[in-house]
């Protein structure tokens, strides 16, 4: 009897931990939980920034206005990253002097980058820094997880969305009609943010 009692307690105890411990957990999860990716709560201005070129001469965000922009966070030693360059560059060359700007912000070192640029030829901006091109992407609100890493802002400047992730042509044909919609008056800022959400 004596013994039967104690198994008991002893059950009924690791019991109570146990789900003690579990309702403890529950809302340190959903406070950690982050906020789904290039989701923010009104349109918002891009921030002004400044980082420096293959050449080396300091270039601000604010040069490249009066044209949508795609933010390209990329590094040389991120494999999808270089594997999405060459459809950058094909996209770049069919956007045109007046289209969408591919901007390529190269998290790494800048002789690292210079090196592969000479082989890589490419058409478009690139921008160079390592923790500053960090700091670039999470002054905007968006989340910063991992490279590749695509913002969309508008002629404007406002950031309309981000994308977490290669590139294929099937997104870059949807950016395509959703900024040649925004230019057409078709859809408000809004809903090209909306519908960057959902890329």
């Amino acid at each position: 009897m004596n013994r039967s009692f104690l198994i008991f307690a002893f059950a009924l105890i690791a019991l109570m931990a146990g789900a003690l411990f579990y309702a403890a957990r529950i809302p340190v999860q959903q406070a950690e939980a982050p906020a789904p990716l290039g989701e923010a709560p009104a349109i918002v201005e891009y921030p002004e920034f400044t980082l420096v070129d293959l050449e080396g001469n300091e270039r601000a965000f604010s040069e490249y206005e009066g044209r949508h922009r795609m933010l390209n966070f990329w590094a040389t030693w991120c494999t999808p990253c270089r594997r999405e360059i060459p459809l950058l560059k094909t996209f770049q060359e069919e956007q045109g002097d007046d289209g969408i700007l591919v901007m390529g912000i190269a998290v790494d070192f800048f002789e690292d980058v210079q090196r592969y640029a000479e082989a890589a030829e490419f058409n478009y901006p690139i921008l160079i820094g390592q923790e500053t091109a960090m700091e670039v992407a999470e002054t905007s609100g968006v989340q910063f997880i991992a490279m590749p890493f695509t913002m969309f802002v508008s002629r404007e400047g406002q950031l309309l969305g981000a994308y977490l992730g290669e590139l294929h042509r099937s997104h870059l044909n949807d950016i395509d009609s959703i900024l040649s919609r925004l230019d057409a008056g078709d859809i408000s800022a809004e809903e090209a943010k909306g519908a960057f959400d959902l890329l």
